[in-house]
């Protein structure tokens, strides 16, 4: 049994974090009316779906010579409110895709459950109450929000934990271990 969450056109479609950087959970989420469906994913996950979303709408301006109405991107995102309540996830993503749907002009973004037995928890699933052998999101948004989501997480995924100087790897609050200096601590700045 597979349980799809399908959204065309959805009044909100948003990547959104829970939790201080070092300890954030990503999710993204749609929402249409009172559905919601918010599904947790790795930080990675969040920028590589933002980077190849524009990727895809930067394509599509280019090929279209402008016959395709592709907002030029953007910084800074309309909707910056925080993720819909109740936070419960549905599902943990595990692949993506991405596709044109040229009849709609739609960005179409699915993403696929990561299948993991081992630490999956019971939930009590509507109608039939036995878990769906895999779940996925299906949504189908305008160049316009697709470019809005875009500009929400790569603001999210940049307010994370600044990156070591010396070897790139995040640096928690109370510091970290550099590979590259043995161990050695020196001042950040002095």
């Amino acid at each position: 049994m597979a349980l799809v969450h399908r959204y065309e056109f959805p009044d909100r479609f948003v990547a959104g974090t829970v939790g201080r950087p070092g300890e954030r959970t990503f999710f993204v989420q749609a929402r249409q009316g009172s559905r919601l469906t918010s599904v947790v994913c790795e930080k990675q996950q969040v920028q590589v779906l933002a980077d190849h979303l524009e990727r895809v709408l930067d394509e599509l301006a280019r090929l279209s010579d402008g016959l395709l109405e592709i907002p030029a991107t953007r910084t800074t995102a309309h909707d910056l409110d925080p993720l819909d309540a109740p936070l419960d996830e549905d599902f943990r993503a595990g692949t993506m895709t991405i596709a044109w749907d040229a009849e709609l002009s739609a960005v179409q973004v699915e993403m696929f459950t990561v299948a993991d037995d081992d630490e999956e928890e019971e939930r009590d699933y509507p109608f039939s109450g036995e878990r769906p052998d895999n779940e996925s999101l299906s949504v189908k948004i305008t160049p316009d929000q697709a470019r809005d989501f875009v500009a929400r997480a790569r603001s999210l995924v940049a307010a994370g934990r600044p990156a070591c100087p010396f070897c790139g790897q995040p640096i928690n609050p109370e510091g970290h271990i550099c590979p590259r200096s043995n161990g050695y601590r020196r001042p950040l700045f002095e």
